[in-house]
């Protein structure tokens, strides 16, 4: 117990001091969102040519995003998903994310979305641990993926509490190998690869798993420890980015391994006091990185911004000086 205690003491004493080593991020944009249905945008996606959302509310759609203008205007795809294959969870897990989506609605609470080069999207249910494909041509199906996948997870200390089961996801490419994001409690980072029609593990589907806390930057009003987690993932030119919510930052990391290389922050943009919001934790949940910069959604529950803004928002933030793989 006193190891314990120390351990976490340490890290709460250490993590602060990191944070002033982050370059921080440029805000270039911000755009409202009209017209998702369910609201709660969960991710993002740069597929077809247009960036398209998803909302952990809606079911039966994605929605692509018309950037004419400063206010973006959501226009639905809508599609059948099939019943949700059995994934490995627990009994338990399985009645609160059903009872759940009884008062939130959306019953498979899509928290990620991602595409690969053919145009065949992928979307992460967290109440299923289970991937959709909506494929170019033909009708949405569930990946066949190894159940070994979420034993490996649990037995890493993943994938054990309500509300904290897969969060984001990422995809190479060629569309063979994909990347899925543990929220928290342990967070973590799981690798699966296509063969033929099966999704496995290789050698092992766990690349990382990872616990404690870490304390949020000091522009959050009332700042205090959280457990860190992973809120998105994205894929770019061979390393994983994932989106870390409560930290209010990005990091690059290996994609064999999820060790991180670099991060920058973006709280002294998502912080300033017209933009906060009246909840206790970070509300970016979609990440897209590409060239030029880094597109990050936030999830706003339904709440208002300090300015009065209700809507979901995405900013456009500048590729970072150097650009993303520069080195410290």
């Amino acid at each position: 117990m006193i190891r314990l205690f120390a351990a976490a003491f340490l890290a709460l004493v250490a993590l602060p001091s990191l944070a002033g080593n982050w370059p921080e991020l440029k805000l270039a944009s911000e755009h409202p969102v009209d017209g998702m249905r369910g609201g709660n945008l969960s991710g993002l996606a740069m597929c077809r040519g247009a960036l398209w959302g998803v909302s952990d509310r809606d079911d039966d759609r994605i929605y692509r995003f018309d950037q004419q203008a400063t206010t973006w205007r959501a226009q639905p795809l809508t599609f059948t998903p099939p019943p949700v294959p059995e994934s490995g969870l627990p009994w338990g897990l399985k009645v609160r994310n059903w009872a759940a989506s009884y008062i939130r609605g959306g019953e498979l609470d899509y928290e990620g979305i991602t595409c690969d080069q053919a145009g065949n999207f992928y979307l992460v249910s967290e109440a299923h641990a289970a991937v959709l494909q909506l494929p170019v041509e033909g009708e949405p199906d569930w990946l066949k993926i190894d159940p070994a996948m979420v034993r490996q997870a649990r037995g890493s200390g993943m994938l054990l509490h309500f509300n904290a089961l897969f969060e984001g996801l990422a995809i190479n490419p060629a569309g063979d190998r994909l990347w899925l994001a543990a929220e928290r409690e342990r967070r973590g980072l799981v690798a699966i690869e296509r063969q033929q029609s099966v999704w496995t593990c290789g050698r092992s589907c766990v690349l990382l798993s990872e616990a404690g806390v870490e304390m949020q930057p000091p522009q959050m009003p009332n700042a205090r420890a959280l457990s860190r987690d992973f809120a998105d993932l994205a894929w770019f030119e061979g390393k994983l980015f994932t989106l870390e919510r409560n930290a209010f930052r990005v990091c690059r990391r290996d994609a064999d391994s999820g060790k991180v290389e670099r991060c920058w922050s973006f709280a002294a943009e998502a912080l300033v006091p017209e933009r906060r919001y009246d909840q206790p934790f970070g509300l970016a949940e979609a990440l897209v990185i590409d060239a030029k910069g880094a597109w990050i959604g936030i999830d706003n529950n339904n709440g208002d911004r300090a300015d009065g803004e209700g809507r979901p928002i995405v900013w456009r933030f500048e590729a970072p000086e150097g650009g993303w793989s520069a080195r410290p």
